[in-house]
């Protein structure tokens, strides 16, 4: 196998403080800093801080700017090449006053005071999809970060300096990675995506040494494996998609890491997979962190036709459900409806559809509490006209909620599309076994407060405009507040309970927003492209 090298970028200032994240700290969160993927385990990207609230938020500044070099050169292996960086769009974490920023093949540490660098390093890639990057894990005195090109990198915190690479999956099969690897105590979870015909899978790699403790796949491999007769065949499943792409939770009661998986294979065309299920494809699973053993999934697009990846960021809350205390699991997913579970059995509790508009399944769910799809909106050479889009009401960008208000916060987007049987693309199908018409006319982007108990919006909010983009992720904080971006690039501050704006800033949002105190001071940071902007009080 060919070694792919990395390369460690100049020094530019010295590095602060220890930079060291003990993994059980994770479960008791330090709230003046933002250790992992969501900010803790449950996925709520709620944070304690208060310092900024609903009284002072008019007063919040930019305490500065940081702007990431436009491109890199680097040499070595076929020549020198120049590579743009692309854009922050994954979740920054901030450990002992500094801050681990990624783009694709990227890592920067950054000073969280001031934006300066510490070091910057930078993976030599062989190609492959550079989508995004979703962020780094941090283990105690390393860093790791996935490449597209499906290599797990071990860096030291403090200096930036290779360790070691693993290869996650074969770049030859077409498979990509983006997901934040995530540190649970000594095991570092790490998944990867195909949008050919490969299986999805959740890999445990020990943080040491780097070597696969378990791999759970997200479709039956093999004769015996549980959910094969949901297939044709053995073949049909082993090349059945489900990837896995985007962090999940974990409840550390239970060590069940929840998350979901992607859209069967070939996404548009179901006749090879047969007509059952597909599972575990567009599913909320949960996986024992120490045997990588499925203990429970509940299925959000059986048999799913139209790209409804149901690979979003699942929310654990300790709620109330009917009058007594429950342990939930929330998530809403792109083919337009929320859901809720009891998240230590999986029990279906909830299911609602956002939106009117939403059109692919039918008005009564399956007996499981699961949409039913209307055969007539599957992919047809005369073409169906679809809602919602394969972007989905929602995508992989992180909800937030609120243990003050009881409500699960999330952009949305209302979108329609053509699906088409047939393609003239000379590249093929690509994996989909059809083709869409995208861009078609919207109803826009809103911002949704969700009361769980009756999967009614509690609120909303309207985006200015008709555009069917998808905007960045949001966060909660004690102060009342929820920060979020919207479709034209402003970050808003609103009251959490009425929706209100109290404050906005036009930066280009490009990921989620997220906060941390430091030397006594709270701040509120974002990305806009490949600017980060850190914002506090005057």
């Amino acid at each position: 196998m060919m070694r792919v090298a990395g390369v460690l970028m100049a020094l530019v200032v010295g590095s602060a403080s220890a930079q060291s994240l003990d993994p059980s700290s994770i479960v008791h969160r330090d709230v003046k800093a933002w250790p992992t993927y969501s900010g803790d385990y449950t996925g709520q990207r709620y944070s304690p801080i208060a310092q900024i609230n609903t009284s002072n938020v008019k007063a919040l500044v930019q305490a500065w700017s940081a702007k990431l070099p436009g491109e890199v050169t680097h040499s070595g292996g076929v020549g020198t090449t120049v590579a743009p960086l692309g854009r922050v769009s994954g979740s920054i974490v901030q450990v002992d006053g500094v801050l681990f920023v990624t783009t694709p093949d990227n890592v920067w540490s950054m000073d969280a005071a001031t934006g300066k660098v510490n070091w910057h390093y930078q993976w030599k890639t062989r190609g492959g999809t550079h989508i995004g990057n979703r962020g780094v894990g941090v283990w105690h005195d390393r860093v790791f970060f996935e490449t597209p090109d499906n290599y797990l990198v071990a860096l030291s915190a403090k200096t930036g300096e290779e360790i070691w690479h693993k290869e996650i999956a074969s770049f030859d099969l077409q498979y990509f990675s983006t997901m934040a690897p995530h540190v649970i105590g000594d095991h570092l979870l790490v998944g990867t995506g195909n949008d050919l015909d490969e299986p999805g899978m959740l890999q445990s790699f020990n943080p040491q040494t780097g070597d696969v403790e378990w791999t759970w796949y997200a479709t039956p491999m093999k004769k015996g494996d549980a959910g094969l007769e949901t297939w044709a065949s053995v073949d049909a499943a082993s090349h059945g998609g489900g990837n896995v792409w985007v962090n999940g939770s974990y409840d550390p009661e239970t060590h069940l890491y929840i998350f979901g998986t992607g859209n069967p294979s070939a996404a548009f065309t179901s006749q090879l997979r047969g007509p059952g299920a597909n599972l575990y494809t567009c599913s909320t699973v949960a996986v024992n962190v120490d045997t990588g053993k499925l203990a429970w999934y509940y299925q959000t697009s059986p048999h799913d036709t139209h790209d409804y990846d149901s690979a979003q960021t699942q929310v654990l809350v300790d709620g109330t459900w009917q009058g007594k205390p429950r342990k939930l699991v929330m998530t809403m997913a792109r083919n337009g409806y929320f859901f809720v579970l009891d998240r230590v059995t999986g029990e279906h509790l909830l299911t609602s559809k956002m939106f009117a508009s939403t059109n692919w399944a039918e008005e009564a769910l399956d007996s499981k509490g699961a949409p039913v799809r209307i055969p007539a909106k599957d992919f047809d050479f005369a073409g169906a006209l679809v809602s919602p889009s394969t972007q989905g009401i929602v995508n992989w960008q992180p909800p937030a909620y609120s243990p003050q208000t009881g409500l699960f916060y999330v952009n949305t987007s209302e979108t329609w599309e053509m699906f088409y049987l047939a393609t003239t693309d000379p590249r093929g199908a690509m994996g989909l076994g059809g083709e869409q018409l995208m861009n078609l006319p919207s109803n826009g982007g809103w911002l949704l407060a969700i009361d769980y108990t009756t999967g009614k919006p509690r609120w909303k909010h309207r985006y200015p405009g008709v555009t069917g983009a998808l905007a960045a992720g949001v966060m909660t904080t004690a102060g009342h507040l929820l920060f979020a971006p919207d479709i034209h690039g402003n970050l808003i501050a609103y009251n959490a309970a009425t929706g209100r704006q109290l404050w906005h800033q036009h930066i280009s949002a490009s990921n989620a927003p997220e906060t941390f105190v430091l030397h006594g001071k709270q701040y509120v940071l974002a990305a806009g492209g490949d600017t980060l902007y850190a914002f506090a009080l005057k």
